[in-house]
């Protein structure tokens, strides 16, 4: 289910008085945050947070066609292992012996 529009998107207060800071500044900080559930706003543009995936801070450098999105969805955190070589032996076919 999607957010009231009325409401307006959801950004944490921290994460945008620390964008203010880090735009002020004018270094090139990653600025790390654990709130995945905040919306990328146009102020964001051109700043780098690093964004727990619950192991590590992953680097998401915000462009202008992540606005409106999560922070979340450029951090996976899951991540897939391919399948093991004995269960591609498995799928061969058996060869005939005379």
């Amino acid at each position: 289910m999607a957010r009231s529009v009325w409401k307006g998107p959801f950004v944490d207060g921290y994460l945008l008085k620390k964008a203010d800071v880090a735009r002020a500044s004018g270094k090139n900080q990653i600025i790390k945050t654990w709130s995945r559930r905040s919306t990328i706003l146009p102020q964001f543009v051109g700043l780098v947070f690093g964004v727990y995936n619950g192991k590590k801070f992953i680097p998401v450098s915000v462009n202008e066609d992540m606005i409106g999105h999560k922070l979340g969805e450029f951090a996976p955190t899951r991540i897939f292992i391919a399948h093991s070589a004995a269960e591609k032996k498995s799928d061969k076919p058996a060869e005939k012996k005379d």
